[in-house]
């Protein structure tokens, strides 16, 4: 399942929400192609999409969920990446 949080995260003159699924990776990169999200707005276990972006979402199906619902049902997933964790790219 596809989940949203609500755009709460300010960077970059914007405000952002989280969109994770709860399936795979990429049943993830599927959903973020179909909403026109850069590949480049993967963060090791999410993309992070502008709040204009957000309503689309909702409408191609993701489910709003609070962002510690979200966390946690990443972690249930399996498909949690903590940034401490995750191994640098080469």
């Amino acid at each position: 399942m596809i989940l949203v949080d609500e755009p709460l995260w300010p960077a970059r003159g914007r405000t952002w929400s989280h969109l994770v699924s709860d399936v795979s990776y990429a049943e993830l990169h599927v959903f973020a192609e179909m909403l026109g999200a850069p590949r480049r707005g993967f963060d090791r276990d999410h993309y992070d999409i502008p709040e204009s972006r957000f309503r689309m979402a909702l409408w191609l199906g993701a489910t709003l969920v609070p962002s510690r619902e979200l966390s946690a049902r990443l972690r249930r997933a399996g498909l949690r990446r903590p940034k401490h964790l995750s191994r640098p790219v080469s």
